[in-house]
């Protein structure tokens, strides 16, 4: 099984792979430090253009590519 930190990066690769950057993409600090197997991922905060692109990219649709 993969590491968080390792999906996180295939995440950011994929996203980026249909133009869509996520800045504050991450591991979760506070369940990335617990005792829990498998630590959040947090997706953080994007701007409108972003977002707009994310739907676009997860509807399939063209033009998501910047």
């Amino acid at each position: 099984m993969r590491s968080t930190e390792e999906v996180v990066a295939s995440l950011r690769e994929a996203l980026g792979d249909v133009g869509v950057v996520l800045p504050s993409l991450c591991v979760d600090p506070v369940t990335g430090a617990g005792k829990e197997p498998f630590a959040l991922v947090q997706l953080g905060r994007c701007n409108l253009r972003t977002a707009e692109r994310l739907v676009a990219a997860l509807r399939g649709e063209e033009g998501t590519r910047p």
